[in-house]
């Protein structure tokens, strides 16, 4: 049978401050694989916003006692790809996970190697596309990125597959991200849009909000939309805890 086409864009962390509780390590990767209904998930990383870092391709495989049962890939396209067909592999995925890092530079270099078709095939066909951070933004049709730099700016040319704005970190203190993106749609640069603190993460189901998730107790999704005369309302959305177990 057919799977829906569904989206996870999450705001995580690589690392969870000392103390925390050990199952949130590789908890996001495991929502997205539990959403796919394999019951060995193929799951392939792409993490060319981080410029296909070795570290984080090694990372990747050493977090796999925290995803559970699993076939582990990765597509790396510095300085090539480094799969034979590409769109093959990645359509036979049942999860493909975007890390984080710089948007800007993960949309020009999908588009260099025409992967923005593949991904919207494959989301087409049921992969369940996934990511945090740039691997959030980038299923939206705009949001706000560090990509240039702290001080933050619009982008405003992500695949598309989701019509709405999106902002990750929300609950930042070392960055402006809530008041910018206030502004943002405020003056309506962007559209109406979602927001993510830290563990949260939105699902979506074709082009829909199905619900908001977190891996951390307290924290929560937000939906942010213009007001009328330059304002904005800002709404705390149903953000219902999963933390999968290990």
């Amino acid at each position: 049978m057919a799977r829906e086409p569904q989206i996870l864009a999450c705001s995580g962390r690589a690392r969870w401050p000392e103390g925390s509780p050990p199952g949130l390590t590789g908890a996001q990767v495991r929502q997205a694989m539990l959403l796919s209904g394999a019951g060995r998930p193929r799951v392939c990383l792409v993490p060319t916003a981080m410029g296909d870092s070795p570290l984080v391709i090694e990372a990747w495989y050493a977090m796999a006692p925290n995803f559970g049962p699993a076939e582990l890939s990765h597509l790396q396209l510095f300085p090539q790809p480094n799969l034979p067909d590409v769109r093959a592999h990645l359509m036979t995925q049942d999860v493909i996970f975007v890390w984080g890092g710089s948007v800007v530079n993960l949309l020009a270099v999908w588009r260099a190697h025409r992967l923005e078709e593949v991904l919207r095939d494959c989301w087409a066909a049921g992969v369940v596309l996934a990511g945090g951070s740039a691997g959030s933004l980038c299923w939206h049709r705009c949001g706000v990125t560090d990509s240039f730099s702290d001080s933050l700016d619009p982008v405003t040319d992500g695949l598309g597959l989701l019509p709405f704005s999106n902002q990750v970190h929300f609950d930042a203190d070392d960055q402006p991200r809530r008041t910018v993106y206030r502004t943002l749609v405020a003056d309506g640069v962007l559209p109406a849009g979602y927001a993510t603190e830290d563990g949260t993460a939105l699902h979506y189901v074709g082009t829909s909000l199905h619900e908001a998730v977190t891996i951390v107790p307290g924290k929560h999704a937000w939906q942010v939309a213009p007001s009328g005369g330059g304002g904005y309302q800002e709404t705390a959305l149903p953000t219902r805890y999963w933390l999968p177990p290990l």
